[in-house]
């Protein structure tokens, strides 16, 4: 008689986060239910509110310190107490002042980060997927053109509604203060608030219409319809992995798909071992792995990465390059997607320095740091050791003394460069694409911080003649495709996309874009821009590309690629018992 229940087979609880089994509407639906609401309101208050409250208070502070100064300027000459108030005032500008704008510009760019541009690509993504397909059916004209219009028609929208926003707020607004004014300071905070939305309603009204032209200017996406001529020199072979979601445990199921996908780890071993075959017939120059290694970033599924990883040859394995995906750092609880980090709380950062420590044991003598103005003074080995007591002791307890030391590590860690071992090579960049979300909700969610693009595009200009590699795990822009539902555009974006797209294009011709997260299997171009997006051998249908790559007359050429096809493994069943539930004997 066959198992009544059988917990190998897994139940709904697997289910419990995965996008193909519930919809978007009815995981929204169990956040609000199960959200810890004064979590969720200290996060606002941390993230938005204090931002807002910093901008917004920002003008009367210095406006309540000239008064100061002037008045006291204008007494100086009467006595000695006047003089020295001034100097005072004086020291505490010097002192202070630079850490002060520094807070407030820090604050305009996380507000920037975390409503203003994912509520402008919200709008022209909604634009573009209500409107553009039935313009498509209607005009009969092709998707590039009405992306184009879109994307102006949703400029427009958000610049009419920012303005409207600036117009309502401006009477509440003040912009000369007093010291005086923190005597009454429930008017202060509405007079702060009322100036953030005056100085973002106006600043979104007019750059939203500076987006929407240069995204209707730029290249719009479409598919390649030619691989470049083989050339008569020397081809790069590059392994293109992206997102193999290690889980930790013999039986589990991923977050996305439940029970509806791959069990167990059986598709990533038969993946390195296709990867290992097609390495053995032609040696590969680069395998590169655009993000996602792990389901969750759970030491147990880095573990279980690691082994698989140990298989290979360790001649392949030194010829391989990773980076991190949202799975590998930003999900707080695989089976809870309502759960939340507090902005202070040490989960996030664990999940980071977790992954970047072993990615430092992965590739630590293969790649270097790229410094602010392209410099390369350590490999990434070299560039932590500094800090390795201090990572070590934090991921070991999730503190220390020394915990400034890991602070920021993260974020200067990125760009990863592996530079070409000839001026006119082939290097590659390696990104970190991953938004700060403390959500499961929209764990997938990227953003591209402004520090990795300066030192990308310095980077390339620092090497004329060298060929790049640009790798990440989001998607620059969405595909030229038709989709079933509006979460597939928003839920998964790369933010800024369209913004780094629009600052490689003067090296497009000596860049290919390389990356993953969506599992699509594409390659196309925007202008010059060649983008590669990867299949995933193990959530998707069970094969990968070998991309090949030349260089002809100061242009990388995108070859015709290899596919390469991986043996199904035979679905994991209970011991005794069939694929249909059937005894065996």
């Amino acid at each position: 008689m066959p198992p009544l229940i059988d917990p190998r087979r897994g139940d709904i609880e697997d289910d419990a986060s995965s996008t193909k089994v519930w919809s978007l509407a009815s995981l929204a639906g169990w956040v609000l239910v199960e959200i810890s609401l004064p979590k969720l309101l200290l996060s606002w208050l941390l993230l938005v509110g204090l931002p807002c409250l910093l901008l917004g208070v920002a003008p009367l502070a210095a406006t309540a310190w000239l008064s100061t100064v002037s008045r006291t300027a204008l007494d100086a000459f009467s006595g000695v107490a006047p003089f020295v108030a001034l100097a005072a005032a004086l020291i505490v500008a010097g002192v202070g002042g630079r850490p002060a704008f520094r807070l407030a510009e820090r604050s305009f760019w996380s507000l920037n980060a975390l409503a203003v541009q994912p509520s402008f690509v919200l709008c022209r993504e909604a634009m573009r997927h209500f409107v553009g397909r039935r313009l498509s059916l209607w005009l009969r004209r092709d998707g590039a053109r009405v992306g184009q219009v879109t994307a102006i028609a949703a400029a427009v929208l958000m610049s009419c509604l920012a303005g409207a926003a600036a117009w309502l707020a401006w009477p509440h607004s003040r912009w000369i203060g007093s010291w005086s004014d923190l005597a009454s300071p429930l008017t202060l905070l509405g007079a702060s608030f009322a100036n953030s939305v005056v100085l973002f309603g106006a600043y979104v009204a007019c750059g939203s219409l500076a987006w929407g032209g240069a995204d209707a200017a730029m290249g719009q996406p479409v598919t390649l319809d030619a691989y470049d001529p083989e050339p008569g020199c020397k081809v790069w072979r590059v392994a293109h992995l992206s997102d193999l979601h290690a889980v930790g445990e013999r039986f589990g199921f991923r977050i996305e798909s439940g029970r509806s996908g791959p069990q167990g780890n059986a598709r990533l071993t038969a993946t390195f071992e296709a990867l290992a075959r097609a390495d053995a017939a032609e040696p590969l120059d680069l395998v590169l792995v655009t993000g996602d290694m792990t389901d969750a970033g759970r030491s147990s599924e880095w573990a279980e990465f690691l082994e698989a990883l140990e298989t290979l040859d360790p001649a392949l394995r030194e010829r391989m390059l990773f980076l991190p995906g949202n799975h590998d750092v930003n999900v707080v609880d695989r089976s809870n997607p309502a759960r939340l980090d507090l902005p202070f709380s040490p989960g996030k950062r664990l999940r980071e320095l977790r992954a970047l420590g072993l990615l430092a044991d992965l590739q630590a003598e293969r790649v270097v740091v790229a410094g602010p103005k392209a410099t390369f003074d350590a490999t990434l080995a070299e560039w932590l050791a500094p800090h390795a007591q201090a990572l070590a002791s934090f991921v070991r307890t999730g503190r220390g003394k020394r915990g400034r030391d890991v602070s920021t590590l993260w974020d200067e860690a990125f760009p990863m460069v592996r530079l070409p071992a000839t001026p006119d090579g082939l290097g590659v960049i390696l990104l970190n694409s991953n938004a700060d979300t403390h959500f499961s909700f929209t764990n997938a969610l990227g953003m591209l911080p402004a520090e990795q693009e300066r030192r990308t595009t310095a980077v390339i200009r620092a090497h004329p003649e060298a060929s790049w590699l640009v790798a990440l795990h989001h998607h620059l822009v969405e595909y030229p495709r038709p989709t079933r539902s509006l979460s597939e555009r928003i839920g998964t974006a790369l933010i800024n996309g369209s913004w780094f797209l629009r600052q490689l294009k003067p090296a497009a011709r000596r860049v290919v874009v390389m990356h993953g997260h969506r599992h699509v299997d594409w390659t196309g171009r925007c202008g010059e821009l060649r983008i590669v997006s990867a299949p995933s051998p193990v959530m998707g249908r069970p094969h990968f590309w070998i991309q090949r790559f030349g260089a002809s007359g100061g242009r990388l050429t995108l070859l015709k690629p290899q596919r390469v096809d991986i043996a199904e493994p035979p679905r994991m069943a209970a011991p005794g018992v069939g694929a249909a539930g059937e005894s065996v004997t």
